[in-house]
């Protein structure tokens, strides 16, 4: 069964080692376990951009609403070799309802990406 309830997309900053940079992102809710919600975020980010300011494995989405996220490559450590553009990501269930998420996510109360309702 599909949890999936909304996606949206929002703009923010990367901020790695104090270093920050304009950013994309997507964001999409699902339904959790018990009474939680489950936020799944990706952008994309300048491999070059990120092995300049000394990328490890992870660095901090400053979202729209100022929430700093914490995301990660899920392929772990870069390098040279890697595409150009790398994709960042984070799971966040810290949300139990859909004001939790409309106050986190902004991005989620406009359009037809309003969670009223559910």
């Amino acid at each position: 069964m599909d949890n999936h309830i909304s996606e949206a997309d929002g703009n923010g900053k990367i901020d790695l080692n104090g270093q920050l940079s304009p950013v994309a992102y997507s964001l999409k809710v699902r339904k959790g376990t018990g009474q939680s919600f489950e936020i799944n975020v990706r952008l994309m980010a300048s491999r070059d951009w990120l092995l300049q300011r000394g990328f490890a494995s992870d660095a901090v989405l400053i979202s729209a609403s100022g929430a700093r996220i914490p995301v990660y490559h899920p392929g772990g450590a870069l390098n040279t070799g890697d595409s150009l553009a790398v994709e960042l990501i984070a799971r966040d269930d810290s949300c139990v309802s859909t004001d939790d998420i409309v106050r986190k996510y902004p991005e989620f109360n406009s359009g037809s990406h309003k969670l009223d309702g559910f």
